[in-house]
């Protein structure tokens, strides 16, 4: 199991690539032998792994101390098949899903400081 934020991201950006490639094998299956059930079932699983992934970069965006524009392809490369895998290895090449060490808020600090000044 994963024990660190990239850790987690990675599992779920593979999972969620795996989760497309068995949709469109399902997809094939479909319009070329007429076999609709795959598409049920696959469906579903590819559906519950993008709704995963782009949780996990919505909660890991934070920690990992990611830009915006950074936040913004991770949730873009969830619409093209396999493009997770792709921002992962981008990602992980430019060392962004390694925690860095800084005592400076994060994006959800700051906000929970925000409403609790609010409040």
């Amino acid at each position: 199991m994963p024990r660190s934020y990239g850790g987690w991201f990675r599992l779920v950006a593979i999972a969620e690539a795996l989760s497309w490639a068995g949709l469109l094998v399902a997809m094939a299956f479909k319009y070329g032998l007429g076999w609709p059930l795959g598409v049920t079932v696959m469906g579903s699983i590819h559906g519950a792994m993008f709704t995963a992934y782009v949780v996990i970069a919505l909660v890991v965006f934070s920690p990992l101390r990611w830009r915006f524009w950074t936040l913004a392809i991770a949730l873009v490369a969830s619409v093209p098949p396999l493009a997770t895998v792709w921002f992962e290895r981008w990602a992980n090449g430019r060392g962004l899903l390694t925690e860095p060490d800084s005592d400076a808020p994060t994006f959800w600090g700051r906000v929970r400081y925000v409403l609790k000044e609010l409040n």
